[in-house]
């Protein structure tokens, strides 16, 4: 058994040893002596990922030196694996020239976002060196706000017409495939340009002569609205298991595809955004985002909830003649606060999850909020029971107190657990259901509010029970 576990580590540590390291390749072939036909062809070996991960190991001169090593396609392949902000940099970087032949042959969403990121003068000599169907492709995309969903869409697929016969479809897709390489699915306009329906590959390759155009498309193909918001249609985009999905203007003329990789990323971004929301934040902060910058996002919600939190200990001093008698209270108060919390936040998560439905009815509504106040409750009731058990004993045997003591101390615990956990269910559900209401993102709002308000309800459900039953009923004091 020893002898084997050597050698599984063995092997490990050869596979550990013998996992290729592209970086320092990558960087060796740039820093060498090679001629540029020969680096290229070294360079060709490598992913776009891997490229894109070295640029940022490379000083200025280098990264210059690899433009002019690189094709067109290679650098667009590497700068379509990072971020816009650090694309738009090593474009800058780039001769006028090789700026512009690698933009032409980018998905036209990545480098319209691109240039968006380049100062006014350099975009505008990069766009005027494009060709006319290349530039209008990317000013149309530009021309949409960065929430909606035609900044996102992308011109590289094939689009035929509706009256065509199937071998002058067969020629459209040859000819149309040499310049777009999102062929899975061919989109089909009518003379006006408004959308028809889509047509699947495999289902052109197999068709015969004598059929028509409309016998093999699907005129029930979900399709989007260049200006509808992300937001509005993120569930749309969820449950499309579509490679590309076409996307119209208001006069349902196509203008564009969204494809799988670009519903991925727009997702993502909006799960990164309503993250950061939920933590009090305006938007999402980066590696590189100036310091002042952080602050200022920040700032505005730690000085409301400053604010909040005052009134909280407020609240504590109004019981302080409760502590002052029964100081021992004070230890379990982090207690009821964290679960108080806890529970919050996680009606929060669902209700907010819920809320992206925009069809739901006040009816259902109601019905989560009734919902999440029963499981609240009955998860205090579990929980309350286990803290008067374990809590009294802890005090009994330890705290060295009487045996009536404990277990009174510690059913008011269970008690205010209860009616803490179940009241921070409810807020947690109608406090984003309010702001929803008000046009207000429940997702920037409530985080924060509902942990403070948690902490609210809490603090004077413990300190009241106390103040009720264990001085004024039981007389503990």
């Amino acid at each position: 058994m020893a002898t084997e576990g050597r050698n599984n580590n063995s092997l490990e540590e050869n596979l550990l040893v013998e996992r290729p390291d592209y970086e320092n390749e990558i960087i060796r072939i740039v820093r060498g002596s090679y001629s540029p036909k020969t680096a290229q062809t070294m360079l060709e070996d490598y992913h776009g990922s891997d490229v894109a991960q070295v640029m940022t190991s490379l000083n200025a001169q280098e990264r210059k030196k690899l433009y002019r090593i690189c094709s067109a396609e290679m650098l667009a392949d590497a700068l379509e694996h990072l971020e816009e902000e650090d694309a738009g940099v090593y474009v800058d970087e780039m001769d006028l020239k090789k700026a512009a032949a690698v933009i032409s042959v980018m998905e036209t969403d990545s480098a319209a976002d691109i240039l968006r990121e380049l100062e006014k003068n350099k975009r505008a000599l990069i766009i005027d060196a494009l060709s006319p169907e290349i530039r209008n492709d990317i000013r149309l995309i530009a021309s949409f706000d960065e929430d909606e969903i035609g900044s996102r869409m992308t011109t590289n697929c094939v689009v035929i017409r509706d009256n065509l016969t199937i071998p002058q479809a067969m020629d459209a897709l040859v000819t149309q495939a040499a310049e777009n390489d999102n062929i899975s699915t061919i989109f089909v306009t009518d003379e006006a340009g408004e959308f028809s329906g889509a047509i699947d590959l495999r289902d052109l390759l197999t068709a015969r002569k004598e059929d028509t155009l409309d016998s093999i498309t699907v005129t029930s193909f979900p399709y989007l609205y260049a200006q509808e918001t992300i937001d509005d249609c993120i569930e749309e985009l969820k449950d499309y298991s579509e490679a590309s999905i076409p996307v119209l203007d208001n006069n349902n003329r196509f203008l564009g595809v969204i494809t799988a990789q670009s519903v991925i990323e727009v997702i993502d971004d909006e799960m990164g955004e309503d993250y950061a929301k939920l933590g009090g934040l305006t938007a999402e902060e980066d590696l590189h985002e100036p310091i002042g910058q952080s602050i200022k996002k920040r700032l505005p919600w730690l000085l409301a909830l400053l604010g909040l939190g005052i009134l909280v200990s407020s609240v504590v001093g109004v019981f302080e003649r409760v502590v002052a008698q029964l100081t021992m209270i004070m230890a379990f108060q982090s207690l009821i606060l964290d679960m108080a919390g806890n529970v919050g936040t996680q009606s929060l998560a669902v209700t907010i999850r819920v809320l992206m439905d925009e069809n739901l009815t006040v009816g259902q509504k109601f019905k989560l909020v009734g919902k999440e106040v029963r499981v609240g409750f009955f998860n205090g009731l579990i929980l309350g029971v286990i803290s008067v058990v374990f809590v009294g004993l802890f005090i009994w045997i330890f705290k060295h107190k009487d045996f009536s003591f404990s277990f009174a101390v510690s059913g008011c615990i269970g008690i205010a657990l209860l009616l803490a956990m179940m009241v921070s269910s409810a807020v947690g559900t109608l406090i984003p259901i309010f702001f929803k209401k008000i046009k207000i993102d429940p997702a920037v709002a409530s985080g924060p509010l509902i942990t403070t308000i948690n902490d609210l309800v809490a603090v004077v459900t413990y300190y009241g029970l106390s103040w009720i039953l264990l001085i004024n009923v039981l007389h503990l004091s």
